[in-house]
């Protein structure tokens, strides 16, 4: 299978934003009675990579950011992770890298991202035919990459390339209403990256929204992995997922913790299951590794820190209750 072949080269080209997150901190505190803040990168490409290099994966990030002070912490970020910078440009103008502020709390939990004229999403099509794809094993992208112009041609094209290139395209929908234009255009442009990808990650309402309507999703995702995709998951949230895969689909729980927050989880998650399959483990225990990452993730404030590396990951599944059963 070109997918697994592929994700064992353990160098993986993820392309997407990285920005600025900030918390109030302690944890718990709410952002309005906030008098300090943690910070820290993110992003959810930028997360997915970070996420890749702590499991002992190489992982090179393809985006832009504000020549600022912000993007200049961004830069310096990818530099303290790990992750290749080669393709990230610092660009000029009015763009700004995204700032993201979140609580780490669970109840009644408040994010607020700024995204409006986004650096990221100036990526355009000569920044990706400028990528020598034979370097790299797989190609990885969330789906905010194609909520505008010109990022959505380029990573269309990106898409192209890889394939052309005999690299497997493995997509998070990743949908997030407030950076698109429509929701009639989130849905046909997703569907379309969704048709060129041989692993596909969502969750129900992803699916739901894809297939127009919550109750259509899980036979969305069937449907893609019987034609176009080596592998889907569809994450069921607190019910787990089930990957369709080799025409069989398989059923797994999750790992119970006290979260601190929700977000990270779905960044860890895909760092967590393609890492083990890198390490050629069975997709049962490769999604349950996701899982675990992903338990981690909600249970650390932010969200690259929160992630964990092999050894920490290795003791929490030593040390921890098996999953949930489903």
């Amino acid at each position: 299978m070109r997918l697994l072949e592929g994700i064992r080269a353990r160098n993986f080209l993820v392309i997407g934003r990285v920005g600025m997150d900030l918390s109030p901190d302690p944890p718990g505190t709410r952002t309005r009675d906030a008098t300090s803040m943690m910070v820290a990168m993110g992003g959810s490409s930028a997360n997915i990579a970070a996420g890749l290099v702590k499991l002992g994966c190489r992982a090179a990030l393809v985006t832009k950011v504000s020549d600022d002070a912000v993007g200049w912490y961004c830069l310096g970020q990818l530099d303290r992770y790990g992750i290749d910078r080669t393709h990230v440009q610092a660009i000029g103008g009015e763009c700004r890298t995204s700032l993201a502020i979140y609580e780490t709390r669970v109840d009644e939990h408040q994010s607020v991202i700024y995204r409006n004229n986004a650096a990221d999403f100036q990526l355009g099509i000569a920044d990706v035919e400028a990528i020598d794809y034979a370097r790299h094993g797989a190609l990885i992208t969330a789906g905010t990459v194609f909520a505008a112009e010109p990022s959505r041609s380029a990573a269309f094209r990106a898409f192209e390339l890889a394939r052309a290139a005999g690299l497997p395209v493995i997509f998070d929908i990743d949908y997030r209403p407030y950076s698109w234009p429509s929701a009639e255009i989130a849905a046909d442009v997703l569907s379309r990256a969704g048709a060129m990808a041989d692993l596909i990650v969502g969750n129900d309402e992803e699916f739901g929204f894809m297939a127009g309507g919550l109750d259509k999703g899980l036979a969305k995702a069937r449907a893609l992995a019987r034609s176009t995709a080596a592998m889907v998951v569809y994450k069921l949230g607190p019910d787990g997922a089930v990957t369709f895969c080799d025409d069989r689909e398989i059923r797994t729980g999750i790992f119970r913790v006290d979260a601190l927050k929700p977000t990270g989880a779905g960044d860890s998650f895909m760092a967590g299951l393609l890492a083990g399959l890198s390490e050629d483990r069975q997709v049962r225990d490769a999604v349950l590794r996701g899982s675990a990452c992903a338990a981690i993730a909600v249970s650390r404030p932010g969200c690259a820190p929160a992630m964990p590396t092999t050894a920490e990951l290795e003791d929490f599944l030593s040390t921890h209750p098996g999953p949930a059963p489903v």
